[in-house]
């Protein structure tokens, strides 16, 4: 499903990713784990396409296309969905308003018909059922007034509406507490634990994955995967920390 092959990433001139080579196949979930400033975020957001991040070498494949030569919007059509380790807020413009225009646009881009109003609205509500939120929540403008917990349960239903093939998930374990850690990783198994589908999970913790189970756990140190191994090695890392596990 997706394949990195060497690469490397800048931004405003500084290397962040040096040569780092990773391969996802459908119905894995994969676990990279490392220090700050290793450059798990920028790997996140040169795979979402965020502009001012520069590929200064390698490839990246995704569902056998170039994922580099695509737009953002391209890469999101084509099913890759991107959650932030601190959601924006939109004031001005309601969850629902906002979905739905992201769903339809996708679906449009797929050559789909898009939505009815009543047609999103039944989806929205199950999607949001799944995350234990309110609807209206789903009313309110996008994060505006959202605790750090609600942010993450109305992204993972974003996920759930959007309905990605591929999600690359940055720290989405940030800012939760026990009970939403829970509910936020049952929403991940429910939405993106089937065959056709695989998860790239960014994480400085073991906790998110007593919920989220990988096949991979990878290190990243100083722009490349410097270990791999199973779920075994994340906890090798809780105990032992990064320079021991990584050496």
């Amino acid at each position: 499903m997706l394949k990195i092959d060497n690469l490397s990433a800048e931004i405003g001139g500084k290397p962040i990713l040096k040569g780092l080579s990773l391969f996802i196949n459908a119905g894995e979930i994969h676990a990279i784990m490392g220090p700050n400033g290793a450059g798990k975020s920028t790997l996140a957001y040169v795979l979402g396409g965020r502009p001012g991040y520069e590929v200064t070498g390698g490839s990246v494949t995704f569902m056998g296309k170039d994922l580099l030569e695509l737009e953002t919007h391209e890469r999101a059509a084509l099913g890759l969905f991107l959650g932030f380790q601190y959601p924006v807020e939109i004031p001005g413009v309601s969850n629902v308003q906002f979905l739905r225009e992201a769903l339809n646009a996708q679906r449009g881009a797929r050559g789909e018909a898009p939505l009815s109003g009543g047609e999103f609205l039944k989806l929205a509500k199950e999607k949001a059922s799944l995350l234990k939120m309110d609807m209206e929540m789903l009313k309110r403008q996008v994060n505006v007034g959202f605790s750090g917990g609600e942010k993450k349960r109305a992204e993972m239903v974003q996920m759930g509406i959007l309905d990605p093939v591929f999600a690359v998930l940055d720290e989405t374990d940030s800012g939760l507490d026990i009970d939403a850690l829970r509910i936020v990783g049952d929403g991940i198994n429910t939405i993106m634990r089937k065959p056709e589908r695989a998860v790239l999970l960014i994480t400085h913790y073991q906790r998110l994955l007593d919920y989220v189970k990988p096949d991979f756990v990878h290190v990243l140190a100083d722009g490349r995967i410097v270990k791999t191994g199973g779920p075994e090695l994340a906890l090798r890392l809780e105990e032992e920390g990064y320079e021991v596990v990584a050496a």
